[in-house]
């Protein structure tokens, strides 16, 4: 038997829709309108976004069709492969069945893509011509530079600081695509003027970077605001990373017993997991899910549910979410994409539930996984993606160690390329633990929204 095992569905089964969690999920709390305190309708979102992406954030419909054109780029590199990790499994001398289902095929290296195509789908049509986004390690802001050039719409993208210096190439991938691309907080806008005049030397958040972004879109009518994370429209159109692998599961005559996704936003967690927790409130199909966070960024495990800014500015709506506070800033730890405070509406409720579980692990350890992993697969992950990796070898040690064989199911969100300066870093020894800033998250907490009736 072949060391490693590919199932690879053919172009013409992309799916033709968008799966929405929220058909299945009970009891989610509304968005609030930051200035009413009421439940948002569609009409409060379109001052950033376009219609039909207002209709999306906030709809229960279970399907929403994919439009042609999107599914056309899809189709560069979706279907997207899961993969039997064979050598893997013998590394680690595990009766574990391990599958990863790859991201980093697309054009711009990650899993950001999918929804990146759509949005900028849905606003060149709405007439908009210039989007602006924020972006933690520029995966996000690669994926929407590369849309923007697909569908000819400027982009202006603030980067977090820290990943700004830390990683130059990705800023530099996005400039290819024609993007403009500035460190956050920056001079250009009053939230990022703010944030210096306090912090002259400030690292950085995308909270902040967010901020600038929405300021951006909101004094310009032919800007919009694009979300890589966080938001329902987003998660909806990740979806297809878990429809296609339920597909490519039955190809392989097999079930997860354990889906693990690295989470910042909810992103890749909620998109690899939710058409999976829709099986198993619909139909009682049993997975146990794994939200793996970066422990100098606890959102789900030690932050607080609820009602919170998506940003340092207080410019979005209000929403119900696992949150360490819309000031936290976090330490600058090199999985960039998973530093924000929040965790996603979707995702936080699943966690309320029972239905997802958070657990927060060290960077090194992270990175420590990537490498085994790199070894045995021969593809060297994001350093996000890592964080799935570490609690996905952890499982198959269990199983290991009781005996049992499980299937179990990481989503790798994308590749490493752009970070090998982390991984230098890891092998020279200089890659520490940064610890969670215990007082910065307790000052944030304490000054989150006073929300009446919650």
């Amino acid at each position: 038997m072949p060391d490693q095992i590919k199932y690879l569905l053919d172009e013409d089964q992309i799916p033709l829709t968008w799966y929405n969690f929220a058909a299945d999920l009970p009891g989610l709390a509304p968005a609030l309108h930051p200035g009413t305190g009421r439940p948002l309708s569609p009409g409060d979102l379109t001052a950033i976004m376009p219609d039909e992406l207002a209709k999306q954030e906030l709809t229960t419909e279970r399907e929403i069709e994919i439009p042609g054109p999107v599914r056309e780029i899809y189709a560069q590199w979706r279907p997207s492969p899961l993969f039997r990790a064979r050598r893997l499994e013998r590394a680690l001398d595990t009766p574990a069945r391990i599958y990863y289902k790859y991201e980093g095929g697309s054009p711009a290296g990650s899993h950001k893509p999918n929804t990146a195509i759509a949005q900028a789908y849905y606003n060149k049509e709405a007439g908009i011509t210039r989007l602006a986004t924020e972006t933690g390690a520029g995966q996000w802001g690669s994926a929407l530079s590369l849309a923007g050039a697909l569908f000819g719409l400027d982009v202006k993208v603030f980067m977090v600081n820290v990943s700004y210096h830390q990683k130059p190439y990705r800023r530099v991938l996005m400039e290819t695509y024609g993007a403009t691309c500035t460190p956050s907080p920056s001079r250009e806008t009053r939230a990022g003027r703010e944030i210096l005049a306090a912090d002259p030397e400030c690292s950085g958040s995308l909270g902040i970077a967010t901020s600038e972004a929405i300021e951006v879109a909101m004094d310009d009518p032919t800007t919009n605001y694009a979300g890589g994370s966080v938001l329902n429209h987003v998660l909806l159109h990740q979806s297809v990373i878990g429809q296609e692998a339920i597909a490519q599961f039955g190809m392989a005559e097999d079930w997860p017993d354990i889906v693990v996704g690295c989470a910042g936003g909810g992103s890749n967690l909620g998109g690899l997991s939710f058409p999976f927790l829709g099986e198993h409130l619909r139909d009682g199909r049993t997975t146990r899910v794994i939200g793996a966070e970066p422990a100098a960024c606890p959102t789900m495990t030690r932050g607080r549910l609820a009602y919170d800014f998506g940003d340092t500015a207080q410019l979005t709506p209000l929403l119900k979410m696992h949150t360490l506070g819309h000031g936290f800033i976090p330490p600058s730890l090199h999985a960039g994409g998973l530093r924000y405070h929040g965790m996603a509406p979707l995702v936080s409720a699943a966690v309320e539930q029972g239905l997802i579980e958070p657990v927060a692990v060290p960077q090194t350890d992270c990175f420590a996984a990537g490498l085994r992993f790199a070894r045995a697969e021969g593809i060297v992950p994001a350093p996000e993606s890592t964080h799935a990796i570490q609690v996905a070898v952890a499982e198959a040690l269990r199983c290991r160690e009781e005996g049992v064989s499980r299937s179990i199911l990481f989503g790798l969100s994308g590749h490493g390329h752009f970070d090998l300066s982390a991984y230098e870093a890891y092998l020279g020894g200089t890659l520490a633990n940064d610890p969670c800033d215990e007082d910065g998250m307790t000052a944030a907490l304490a000054a989150l929204p006073d929300v009446v009736g919650t």
